[in-house]
């Protein structure tokens, strides 16, 4: 898929996307680095848009791993498979506030190592609650989590919820959830972005 196409996809539907351009290699090996993948049994990654990260994971996962991969954009779906004919994807054309019924309906108990590229900025409370707490009931205890989070959407962002105006914080809502929470920050991506590396 080209850039332009991407980037008119992305512009099409910004608050599903969250991004104009692909994830730079950079933001890619700042996201898969602090997983362990080496012995992986379940991989999950959310919003794999057109698979900057997931070709890493196919990479770095053993044979026998599933990655079962969240992705809404029939667009981007379908390029997923025409470019990853790998039997060890799993794509899912659901939203990730399913996952935790989408795994259990597949017989998934644990997952070894999580990945999200997905816009936290634009969704609702309800929806970060449903993604975090539902990916938390499934990962490992020496499982690690990776969501970035572009820095301009660390700036105030209010919600209007419950009919009043609620300030989103990541790090805050992030550690309802995961014990341990690391923040470094990718300069060479557009925009740049912070990537937190959760353990549970």
């Amino acid at each position: 898929m080209s850039l332009r196409t991407f980037t008119s996809e992305a512009l099409g539907d910004l608050r599903t996307t969250s991004a104009i351009v692909p994830s730079s290699r950079y933001l890619a090996q700042a996201m898969l680095e602090p997983l362990t993948l080496a012995r992986a049994k379940v991989v999950v990654e959310l919003g794999p848009g057109t698979g900057a990260l997931t070709q890493g994971l196919l990479a770095l996962m053993p044979p026998e791993a599933t990655l079962v991969a969240f992705e809404v954009n029939p667009r981007f779906l379908e390029y997923l498979r025409q470019r990853f004919p790998d039997r060890r994807l799993i794509l899912v054309n659901r939203s990730a506030v399913t996952l935790q019924a989408e795994l259990e309906r597949r017989g998934v108990t644990q997952v070894d190592a999580a990945v999200s590229s997905l816009g936290v900025t634009f969704m609702s409370n309800g929806a970060r609650h449903a993604v975090w707490g539902g990916l938390a009931r499934f990962l490992t205890d020496d499982g690690v989590f990776t969501q970035y989070h572009y820095v301009h959407g660390l700036l105030p962002w209010y919600q209007k919820e419950n009919g009043r105006l609620v300030r989103f914080r990541a790090v805050e809502l992030l550690s309802r959830y995961f014990r341990q929470i690391e923040r470094k920050v990718v300069w060479r991506n557009v925009p740049p972005a912070f990537v937190f590396i959760c353990r549970k």
